[in-house]
């Protein structure tokens, strides 16, 4: 019997082992920290044996195959010890997919992948379709091919997950963007974090399909480079080259052998540029599973959005607050500032990631009246914004933060927390660190 050990307890990590105990395997988990309740009872509902707080090499080291949380570094050394002794080392997206026929619907991107996720997934919940959300976002993959497998599954992929993703095969891969992040993961280097994001077409064939953004030089670069087998749907800003494409005025899907779908920009329930890029990816996805254009439409003119983007939380005073909490790099607080049409006051940081501020320097100069730093070490914000002669307050907590923004706010203004960073130096998560500002905003 195969012995599965699984590294980290919470979502992806107890799902794998819930299916691997259901399929057969000899299971083991181990997670370093302390596990959370209700995931410890699932583990002991199925029988699984685990530990935490702790590694026991001994009985990690003579697994069979390892399924990885993405959360745990390469560099961690329980897998360093592993690497060393040739112990095959996969994600929990790999090992779902080997017990399930399913079609995989998956998005990756440095940016709006949460977005075109539930986008996607509600478009094809619409159409009265079995499918299943999961990945970043939703349940885990695993567990819901343990318990209630469906015929469809929308994939949100980070760079960790797909990492250790080797025979998976997208039926549907979309890529909306790459530009520099979690380069603390990736030793600092762009081209290792590009290569995680170009994962998401391997093994595809031109059977499947692979999306993409045309006018991101990155990914363009890389289909020259790599020259993927998949059958290639770009979209963009005009109707050159692009199956899809918004000129700002309508949004349009012209896919050889479906019919045209055309609706005007003003009708999108998604505001933003990046947004209507997001509808088009999602468009293209629906088409190719012959989605009907009446429930396509229907989706993007009322899809509500995901919580903690750009995320309209209240007015007080005159003041509107927008959490975008999940802007967890420089490029997604781009977006965010872009979409800004009032004077803003924006709070930023939290764990640098190895950050370029530059990137925003024009619309922090253009947009911004003032910036509020929320972090333990706001010294490279310093250095970087100092120079802008715009009032810069200095906090290291959330409500100092809230405090700071409205009182530099005055009636008409917008408060943007687009933090650009990870959240782990104050908050669980981003989704804690937005919570707390949604909190500490109603109380003012």
């Amino acid at each position: 019997m195969s012995r599965i050990v699984i590294l980290g307890a919470a979502e992806s990590g107890v799902g794998a082992a819930v299916l691997a105990k259901v399929k057969g395997y000899d299971v083991f988990v181990s997670d370093s920290g302390i596990i959370r309740q209700d995931y410890a009872d699932l583990l002991r509902q199925y029988d699984i044996v685990f530990e935490q707080n702790h590694h026991t090499e001994s009985l990690i080291l003579n697994a069979t195959e390892v399924v990885k949380s993405p959360g745990i570094p390469k560099d961690a050394p329980i897998i360093q010890a592993l690497i060393a002794r040739h112990i095959p080392i996969i994600s929990e997206i790999e090992f779902a997919s080997r017990h399930t026929s399913a079609k995989m619907i998956c998005i990756t991107g440095s940016n709006g992948k949460t977005t075109t996720t539930s986008l996607i997934f509600d478009i094809l919940s619409r159409a009265g379709l079995d499918v299943g959300l999961a990945g970043n976002i939703g349940n885990s993959l695993a567990l819901q091919v343990a318990q209630n497998d469906h015929a469809y599954y929308v994939i949100e992929l980070s760079s960790f997950q797909l990492d250790n993703m080797y025979d998976f095969k997208a039926d549907i891969a979309v890529l909306l963007n790459i530009t520099p992040d979690h380069l603390d993961r990736y030793d600092y280097c762009f081209q290792n974090y590009i290569d995680a994001k170009m994962r998401i077409t391997r093994n595809q064939t031109p059977a499947e399909a692979f999306i993409y953004w045309s006018e991101d030089e990155v990914i363009t670069r890389e289909i020259e480079r790599l020259q993927p087998k998949a059958t290639l749907y770009p979209f963009g800003s005009s109707a050159t080259h692009n199956v899809a494409y918004t000129d700002g005025v309508n949004l349009v899907v012209n896919i050889p052998e479906h019919p045209a779908l055309s609706i005007g920009t003003d009708e999108l329930s998604l505001r933003g540029k990046h947004n209507q890029y997001n509808s088009l990816a999602a468009s293209i996805a629906a088409q190719l599973l012959n989605i009907s254009n009446l429930t396509i439409r229907e989706a993007l003119t009322s899809f509500k959005g995901v919580e903690h983007r750009l995320e309209y939380v209240a007015t007080i005073g005159g003041v509107k607050f927008i959490n975008d909490s999940k802007a967890t790099n420089v490029n997604s607080c781009w977006y965010a500032l872009e979409s800004m049409t009032t004077p803003t006051v924006l709070i930023l940081g939290g764990k640098d990631k190895g950050n370029d501020y530059s990137e925003i320097d024009q619309l922090v100069r253009s947009k911004c009246k003032a910036l509020v730093f929320m972090g333990l070490h706001n010294e490279k914000l310093h250095e970087h914004f100092d120079t802008f002669g715009l009032p810069i307050f200095d906090t290291d907590n959330l409500p100092d933060a809230v405090n700071a923004a409205y009182s530099a706010a005055t009636d008409g203004d917008t408060v943007l927390l687009s933090p650009c960073c990870a959240s782990f130096d104050l908050f669980r998560s981003y989704e804690d660190r937005g919570k707390q500002f949604k909190q500490q905003v109603r109380q003012l």
